[in-house]
């Protein structure tokens, strides 16, 4: 038996961190004097000690270090468990080099210029994907334009109004560095009323966006905003997957049934179309759905969900960077 500050020497965790660790039910010591209260812990102790310390260096939630201490002798729980945290470590750390990118750029705004190389009609081929989504709301100036989202691994444009967010991938060569910006409304609806098939290219200068086409140049001034952060969203959305026939779908969706229920703070009240997929009954806005497989223009989809209250998410399973995400409505 060793006490707990020798057991804090032996493995690397605090005397406060076996305290925690005790009362949160991880690691329990093998005794606990009656009269002072002091902890004492068995030698086949040292090893969970040790690895909870190592799991506790890497971040790891409580409730994961409490399933992996529990299920140590069961492979198969442990590596799928630790295979999500690191999941979500790298998450973690391809957000910081995009935040630490986008910071760069901030201080050197006025001197870069970011070009990006595709077609025409594959750039209004995206824009017009995701135009639908693009939010009104005057208070919320980041959701009024499309984000033009590039990077070392995809181009992308975005758009969100809360209710329902919408990405699209195109094919694009990037030259400069990464860049996020905004492109406002009236720019977006002012290349989709030209035409052409001929090379596009989109440059950002500083908070200048100019768009070359056949038809000639566009140019306009970035949204001067921040746009959410749209990747941690569909990170965290969809479990299940079910795959959808559109057809089939949309002819369930001719006559589905509605139920009336509470919409905002002020006891207003809204219509639902209900629908059951996966053996899950969820509330939609029908014309919000039918807007999103629009959007992916596809005669397959997947669709991933977690539960009636979480968002819903399609992909074409040919083109899993372009998804539609939709809010459901509760229905209860």
């Amino acid at each position: 038996m060793r006490g707990i500050g020798q057991m804090a020497r032996d493995t690397g965790l605090t005397v406060s961190a076996l305290r925690f660790y005790d009362g949160a039910g991880v690691l329990a010591p093998a005794h606990v004097d009656p009269q002072s209260g002091y902890r004492w812990y068995s030698d086949d102790q040292v090893l969970v000690a040790r690895l909870v310390a190592r799991l506790r260096r890497v971040g790891m939630p409580l409730a994961d270090i409490s399933r992996v201490v529990a299920h140590r002798g069961d492979p198969a729980v442990v590596d799928a468990v630790l295979a999500v945290h690191l999941a979500r470590l790298e998450d973690g750390l391809a957000d910081a080099r995009r935040e630490l990118s986008a910071a760069r750029s901030l201080l050197a705004r006025e001197g870069t210029v970011t070009s990006i190389r595709t077609t025409t009609r594959t750039l209004l081929e995206a824009l017009r994907a995701v135009r639908f989504a693009v939010g009104t709301d005057p208070g919320l100036p980041m959701l009024t334009g499309v984000l033009l989202d590039a990077d070392g691994d995809a181009v992308r444009v975005v758009a969100t109004d809360t209710y329902r967010l919408v990405v699209r991938t195109l094919p694009a060569e990037l030259a400069g560095p990464p860049v996020s910006a905004i492109l406002p409304l009236e720019l977006v609806d002012r290349l989709l009323a030209t035409a052409g098939s001929g090379p596009a290219t989109v440059r950002v200068a500083g908070a200048e966006v100019a768009v070359e086409t056949d038809g000639g140049v566009l140019r306009a001034d970035r949204v001067d905003a921040d746009f959410p952060d749209y990747r941690r969203v569909l990170r965290d959305a969809g479990a299940a997957r079910v795959e959808l026939d559109v057809d089939r779908f949309r002819a369930e969706l001719a006559a589905p049934p509605t139920r009336t229920v509470p919409v905002g703070p002020d006891g207003g009240t809204g219509t639902a179309t209900v629908l059951t997929v996966g053996g899950v009954e969820l509330g939609v806005n029908r014309k919000f759905l039918l807007e999103a497989l629009d959007a992916q223009d596809a005669g397959q989809l997947v669709l991933d969900l977690d539960g009636p209250i979480a968002p819903l998410v399609l992909r074409a399973p040919d083109r899993p960077g372009d998804v539609s995400l939709l809010m459901p409505m509760a229905l209860s």
